[in-house]
Parts: C-alpha cells; structure tokens; sequence
C-alpha cells in the first residue's frame, strides 16, 4: 500500500521540520527521518546562538528575517526563543586582516579595546589581543523549543512524521515521486530535499543532478572554568580567523576548534587530534590551562561552492525541491527558509528581496 501526500519531505532536521510546519496548514505533507528521532544530527549538535551578523550577504539577510520570528514565535512557542548572550570576536596581530573582512558590511558591531575585551572575558590574555569587537545582540537560541514547536505546528495541522524510514529507493513515475522505505512506501508530486549531510546521496538515488555539497565536521567539548568563577553571562568569544570559539554553557565552557574537515556523510564524532589542538589554540588566548575535558562530540557542517543555501526546485527534475547546503546556519535561519518553502512550493510571493531568493536558487549551480 503506498501513501500519497501532496508535499513528500526526507529529512526531519530543523530545515525539513520546519518546512512541514509551514506547509501543513494547506496541504498534505508527510516528513520522512532515518532516524528514531527528530533533530538527531546536525540540529541537535548546533552551537545554538544567533549571530546576526554571521555568514555572506545572503545569509545576513536570513538572518534578519528569522530573527522576528525567534523573539516573538508565535504558535511555536509561549515566549522568545532567544536570551542575552554577545558575541565577540578578537584578533591577534596576525589575524587583523581577517577582523576587518568580518567587519565589512556588519550591522550594530561595537569596537573594543583590550581591557574592555577582557572586562566583559576575564580569562583572556590582553597581550595577545590586537582588536576587539562585539555584537552584543547575539543571542543564545532554544533550538530544541524552536523544533519542537515546529513539530507541534506541523502535527497539529496534519502533517505527518514517520521515523525510522530511510529512504532505499526513490522512483518518478506518472508526475508522482515514490520514495521506498522500511516502513512503506510514499508518493507526493513534490518531493523536498532536506536530508542535510545526507542531501546530495538522496538526490543521486532519485537520478537528479547533484550540487556539490560537501560534509564538514565540526567539533566541540564541555571544558569547565577555574573554580569559583561564574561564566554564565560571559559572551561567546570567537577568534578572526576562526581558529577557535568558546561558549559559556551551562557554567561551563563549550569550545570548539571551528574545525571543517571535509568528511561523508555520518554520525559523526570528535577527532581527538583536532580537538586536542583547538583546545590549544584556546589555551593560548586565555590565563586557564584546559586540565580535564568532561564530554566532546561534532556535527557536520554541509556546503556547496559558494557556502550559500540552497533552496528551490532542482532545473533537472520537476518537483524535486531542494532545502540544503545550510552550513553552520540551520537553526537561525530556519524560520526564513521555512517560510520561504513554502511561498514557493504553493507559488506565493515571497517577502525575502528577490536578489536574495535569487541567490539560493540551485540554477545557479548548474
């Protein structure tokens, strides 16, 4: 027996959730995970801020536009999924150059000196810190209250979410895309794409043309701070040329080496080579020795050429929709291209700036 939707989604990360919460209110759509889970790999590794000022122009715009969404989520939450956190970014003299490349086009970053770097980072070496400045509007995100939501959205509309169901085949036939799974087979006209890491091997099962996308893991460790000391409304501290960052989390640190290693697609876990030298390159910037690492894990990081999402339908195969290529950016931008989505798939006008919806195109892959 095969079931029929209108909107077939493989992927129920952030991207492919959110998607079907968009969509649902007006069509029939069911959402296919791998796993037993929802959000089990990259959404559920995310570093968990947003940065408004983080990633290209077109990001940039993204973000702008989802940022409405995660201080007043209305129907996804009862309250703001956003609290105070800054962002700061340091440079070493070597690093100067990639400071101001940062700095170029960034919207309400604050210029530090030294001291007042460290005031707001007690931990940092003054000597090291050639330049300093801060978005002190970053914000910690509740990305599991933000999918979640998505997913109650989503269900209460009428979508529907089967885990456990990779997809082994995937066939077009008679205008309808039937993909095969252990748990049965599903139809849709459209077929979405959100399949993360995983995106390009689904669309090579359904014999469309490939975008390049390349894995890239990244990795983090919870490391404690010297006793006695409250980091808890410290900033996240970034290094120029991302080297290393390090987050307050939980009283604790959460650092990572900012490392993208180009990997397949997996469950991904820390190289303890790599993290061992980001932990010390972050050594290096602060006064604390990293004596005991509590628990580490990674995520993978998924980009094309030009590190910019890919969003729309393929120009190889009618309706097949891709949701990929997020990078780093998932989360926060997840509001903006869920609803982007689905401006698109139901062929409403979209509010994003045309240059923008331009730029996510995957004709401009090909």
């Amino acid at each position: 027996m095969i079931e029929t939707s209108d909107f077939l989604i493989i992927g129920g990360g952030i991207a492919g959730t959110g998607a079907a919460a968009r969509l649902a209110p007006d069509a029939k759509v069911t959402v296919l995970e791998m796993e037993d889970a929802l959000g089990r790999h990259a959404t559920g590794r995310s570093a968990a801020i947003f940065i408004r000022n983080y990633g290209n122009s077109t990001l940039r715009a993204l973000n702008a536009a989802s940022e409405p969404v995660l201080k007043n989520p209305e129907g996804i939450s009862e309250e703001s999924l956003l609290s105070p956190r800054g962002e700061m970014l340091i440079a070493t003299e070597e690093e100067l150059e990639a400071f101001r490349t940062y700095l170029e086009g960034a919207d309400g970053m604050e210029m530090l000196t030294a001291d007042e770097a460290v005031a707001l980072f007690p931990l940092l070496r003054k000597e090291t810190i050639a330049a300093a400045a801060i978005e002190r509007d970053a914000q910690d995100i509740d990305v599991d209250r933000l999918l979640q939501g998505f997913a109650r959205l989503a269900r209460k509309a009428g979508a529907r979410f089967v885990t456990e169901a990779p997809a082994q085949r995937i066939l077009k036939s008679g205008g309808q895309w039937r993909v095969e799974t252990p748990k049965g087979a599903f139809e849709a006209p459209v077929l979405i794409n959100a399949a993360g890491a995983w995106a390009d091997q689904i669309a090579g099962l359904a014999g469309v043309r490939k975008v390049g996308l390349v894995p890239m893991r990244r990795s983090a460790a919870i490391v404690p701070p010297p006793d006695g000391i409250d980091v808890t409304k410290w900033p996240l501290v970034a290094s120029a040329s991302e080297q290393w960052y390090a987050k307050p989390d939980a009283g604790k640190f959460m650092v990572s080496p900012a490392d993208e290693d180009p990997v397949e697609p997996h469950d991904a876990w820390a190289d303890d080579m790599v993290l061992a030298e980001g932990l010390h390159r972050f050594e290096q910037a602060v006064t604390m020795p990293v004596t005991r690492v509590e628990r580490n894990w990674a995520g993978l990081r998924s980009f094309v050429a030009d590190r910019t999402p890919v969003v729309g339908f393929a120009p190889d195969a009618e309706g097949f929709f891709w949701l990929a290529g997020q990078g780093g950016y998932g989360v926060q931008t997840a509001p903006a291209l869920s609803r982007l989505v689905a401006d698109l798939c139901l062929k409403r006008p979209s509010e994003l700036p045309e240059k923008v919806v331009a730029a996510l195109d995957p004709a401009r892959l090909f």
